[in-house]
């Protein structure tokens, strides 16, 4: 079995909530809490939940925006979890990051030429004159027009600006990139095109992806396999067309069924519709964190965490479950 280019075990990302006089972390936001995926090279592992359910967090960890509570991210073969920002350096050269609102994670005053070469010149590579002409091959392979270099990003549409992210990204040649939502904030007519350029793009530079959104029928169509997730866990991890045809935690089962049915004479199937809210991950609850949503809750859910298992269908693909009984 090959070595996964990407290997996070157990990690964990709490944020203290401070109170009192003094203020001292009274409590915390268990925001990830004892994660373990992994991603092998040249696929994309898309990473699925609702709003508040800790992927972003997730995805900000690995690549070091935040520091990691407790765990391990092993990278490439290194462990990165713990390096100091000067030994990351290097590393950042082979994996990148694209944001989910690229109006705020471009610099507005800076040209798209300078946003797109900044990399090289962090990195002390080229001279100006080979790193203009880089540029100008990068927006070319995104799509856009080769006189978007002297201009500004306030300029562009939404999927342009997204596609200048989608360049600065790429502009190193990563070995991953963390994708946070990369979609949401666009127009549904742009977002297929997006996502067909990321394609595109990962099969020509064999490029590996998490793939963090909140949309299960968008993960589906770019992802080989789909890691559920829910207040800081996973709740089921396998391939993407095996969830989608037979999901085995009840919370997967109940994103599934909220995809929006196009065919009239299908929309009066039986549903698995959520109740009630998210838990605070700041006060999790007991046992397993979905217990208190769940039909099919039991006493030994709100007793004992489940660990994530295979499932006996199984066979030929890896299928992991969080959940104590086989429904």
């Amino acid at each position: 079995m090959n070595t996964p280019l990407l290997e996070v075990n157990d990690l964990k990302v709490y944020f203290p909530v401070k109170g009192g006089i003094l203020m001292r972390a009274k409590n915390y936001n268990k925001a990830v809490d004892g994660v373990s995926i992994h991603v092998n090279a040249g696929e994309t592992l898309g990473l699925v939940g609702e709003s508040g359910c800790g992927k972003s967090t997730l995805g900000k960890a690995i690549v070091r925006l935040l520091k990691p509570t407790e765990g391990q991210i092993i990278f490439d073969g290194n462990d990165i979890s713990t390096l100091s920002a000067s030994e990351l350096k290097p590393i950042r050269r082979d994996i990148q990051m694209i944001f989910q609102d690229p109006g705020e994670s471009l610099n507005s005053r800076l040209t798209v030429g300078a946003l797109i070469g900044e990399p090289f010149e962090i990195h002390n590579l080229d001279s100006p004159e080979s790193r203009r002409r880089k540029v100008l091959e990068l927006l070319d392979q995104v799509g856009l027009p080769a006189n978007a270099i002297d201009r500004y990003p306030f300029e562009f549409s939404g999927g342009q600006r997204q596609r200048i992210g989608i360049a600065r990204a790429i502009a190193l040649e990563p070995k991953l990139i963390i994708c946070d939502e990369p979609v949401s904030a666009l127009d549904v007519s742009i977002q297929s095109q997006i996502l067909n350029l990321m394609l595109n793009l990962q099969q020509k530079m064999q490029l590996s992806y998490l793939f963090v959104a909140h949309d299960l029928a968008v993960v589906k169509h770019v992802s080989d396999r789909i890691a559920i997730m829910y207040l800081g866990h996973i709740m089921e991890i396998g391939d993407a067309d095996e969830i989608y045809r037979d999901a085995k935690h009840p919370y997967t089962r109940a994103l599934i069924a909220a995809i929006p049915e196009p065919d009239p004479s299908r929309r009066g199937r039986t549903k698995d519709v959520l109740q009630g809210d998210v838990p605070s991950p700041i006060d999790p609850p007991t046992g397993c964190v979905f217990h208190t949503r769940c039909a099919h809750a039991r006493p030994q859910c709100v007793a004992e965490q489940p660990n994530l298992r295979e499932t006996a269908s199984s066979e030929l693909t890896s299928h992991k479950v969080a959940c104590h009984f086989d429904l």
